[in-house]
């Protein structure tokens, strides 16, 4: 199984941290949180990674090489020209010719992708977004789902919200068909969840939304970051901790 990961971003939100080391290689307690994400796709059997860099890129190929360590094959895209999340990806279309799994590298997650797989492929749609219910959408964008499962409806970044609702946000890993490629154009920015997603709905293809259990955080800003290994650190995230850490929780 293939995945990419992007980790071409400059983290701007993450400064000072971000200055000397691109988000993905900032250390959720003792290893970079790219790593975790690597550890992830290869315990659900998506062991053949593309890794799309830009943003000191050296720092990513000298860390994780070829993957060996982690029992995976890793190559890389390097992404000269910015061209968006979905723009990036198309890029690799020649190596991507069947189902895949896109993901960023500086989150952490311990989202069952099996299972998200699983119903990708019952419910046969040609995209799945993992979804996280969460009650403060400011800075996320949400989604709608049918009673069916599949998305009808994205609002992106809501500047207001009910308070104790819940509501469904794109987490950015998404299952995905070689046929996404067909709606993606050539050499120009864009995007998936502001342009490609929306699209799809708008023409009436079928896309789904899996409703994921499990801990998520999108490593976004500098509160985050902090509160994130805080989550480590008190067991509520399933990742494989620091020996010192782990014998004590």
């Amino acid at each position: 199984m293939k995945a990419v990961i992007m980790a071409g971003g400059r983290g701007t939100r993450l400064q000072p941290l971000t200055k000397r080391m691109p988000k993905p290689m900032l250390e959720l307690l003792d290893r970079p949180t790219m790593e975790y994400i690597v550890e992830l796709l290869a315990a659900h059997d998506f062991n053949d990674i593309t890794i799309t860099v830009c943003y000191m890129a050296d720092a990513i190929r000298s860390y994780f090489s070829d993957g060996a360590e982690w029992g995976v094959r890793i190559r890389y895209q390097e992404e000269s020209v910015p061209l968006g999340t979905a723009g990036g990806v198309k890029r690799l279309q020649h190596q991507l010719q069947e189902t895949f799994i896109v993901t960023s590298g500086d989150g952490l997650t311990d989202f069952n992708l099996s299972q998200a797989l699983e119903q990708h492929r019952r419910n046969g749609g040609i995209a799945t977004l993992l979804l996280k219910e969460i009650h403060c959408p400011l800075g996320y964008g949400t989604v709608e789902l049918d009673e069916g499962g599949r998305i009808s409806k994205f609002v992106e970044k809501p500047h207001t919200w009910i308070d104790g609702q819940g509501y469904l946000v794109n987490t950015g890993i998404y299952i995905l068909e070689p046929e996404v490629f067909d709606y993606i154009p050539d050499g120009e920015p864009f995007d998936f969840g502001r342009q490609l997603f929306p699209l799809l709905v708008e023409r009436d293809i079928p896309i789904f939304g899996y409703e994921a259990s499990g801990y998520w955080s999108d490593v976004g800003t500098l509160q985050q970051y902090y509160q994130t290994q805080l989550d480590m650190i008190h067991g509520r995230v399933k990742v494989n901790l620091p020996v010192e850490v782990a014998s004590v929780y």
